[in-house]
């Protein structure tokens, strides 16, 4: 505490980002990473980025990346938002959409810089228990509120709703703004962004750090209707004209626009996925379903902060949460299939 703090400061609880440690031959599983690299193109832009122009400002539209993020999803370029990472995203989306006299709604265990931006912008709220099997009951958002946001799929547990239920959702809130987190959509959900065409409160976020493998880069963008998109840029242009250096909008850009790297390491990580759960059942694990890059886990016999333990003194690092509800379970992002059977390896000595 200090005497020059504002008075705000003092009532703040900061988000914990996940330990980025220095462990040798570390097997990093827990802030979900995508194991491969980006995009080899991706690569020679950020490249071509720095060794040509990095004495000018950048372009504080990010014309170009907005229309190849367009161009993908079928929208018109004046829909697309983009900023540093998605958390920026979904701030500028707090502070412009989320702040009503009703309170916001989220899911009680979900991301947790919900909570945090709300302390940060004084966004009363209400947190919607999930069910007893960690799913979401969108019956329990047929309520008064201001707002509405929902990772889908959710995290921690990864588990996802169709899109069919997410318009329901929507649909059933036309007098309220509807945002959507789909950081993970892309191993395994069905994206609402189709839907934003529909519904003009209508939100979707989404973020290049894990399924384009630029978690370092900190690239994240917003598709709606146009007056959301407004909201958010009237926002960011009070706060930062510049969110997105040159290097990060080259690099973004070519990230999108590679397909077919895109399809062929997403579709590596769900294969692994795959293969980690059924090794986690055959030990005996409760495995949640997950659409996302890792999988939540507990085991019957073991408290989950003994598990983790057990694994980083095997070099190990996975996310472990001292929270109710979910405190004996592991969040295991995917890693390369020679990590994946590192982790096995490990637990087999530990349960």
């Amino acid at each position: 505490m200090s005497k020059f703090w504002s008075p705000i400061v003092s009532t703040l609880k900061p988000y914990v980002a996940g330990e980025q440690p220095r462990i040798a031959d570390l097997v990093k599983l827990n802030t979900n990473e995508n194991p491969y690299g980006p995009s080899p193109k991706a690569i020679t832009a950020m490249q071509d980025a720095v060794s040509d122009s990095l004495r000018l400002y950048p372009d504080p539209t990010a014309l170009t990346l907005r229309q190849a993020i367009a161009g993908t999803y079928g929208v018109e370029t004046d829909e697309v938002f983009v900023g540093n990472g998605s958390d920026e995203v979904l701030a500028h989306a707090f502070a412009a959409l989320l702040k009503h006299d009703m309170p916001l709604l989220y899911p009680d265990i979900t991301y947790s810089f919900y909570p945090t931006y709300c302390g940060l912008f004084g966004i009363e709220a209400i947190e919607v228990p999930l069910r007893e099997d960690f799913t979401v009951d969108l019956s329990d958002y047929d309520r008064p509120c201001g707002a509405i946001i929902l990772p889908n799929p959710n995290a921690p547990t990864g588990i996802g709703l169709p899109i069919a239920a997410i318009e329901a959702l929507v649909a059933a809130h036309p007098d309220q703004p509807v945002v959507i987190d789909e950081a993970y959509i892309d191993f395994g959900g069905e994206s609402a962004i189709s839907l934003t065409r529909k519904y003009d409160n209508l939100l979707v976020v989404h973020t290049l750090s894990k399924s384009r493998s630029l978690a370092g880069l900190r690239v994240g963008y917003a598709i709606g209707q146009r007056p959301l998109i407004d909201a958010l840029e009237r926002v960011k242009d009070s706060f930062n004209s510049y969110p997105l250096d040159r290097v990060a909008q080259a690099g973004a850009t070519a990230a999108i626009e590679d397909v077919v790297w895109f399809d062929e390491t997403r579709g590596k990580v769900i294969q692994s996925r795959e293969r980690v759960t059924g090794a986690l059942r055959q030990r005996g694990f409760e495995v949640l379903p997950s659409q996302a890059n890792f999988v939540f886990a507990r085991h019957p016999d073991h408290r989950g902060a003994d598990i983790a333990k057990g694994l980083r003194e095997r070099a190990v690092l996975v996310r472990h949460f001292a929270k109710p509800r979910i405190s004996d379970f592991l969040r295991i992002t995917i890693g390369t299939p020679e990590e994946c059977d590192r982790l096995v390896a490990a637990l087999d000595e530990i349960v």
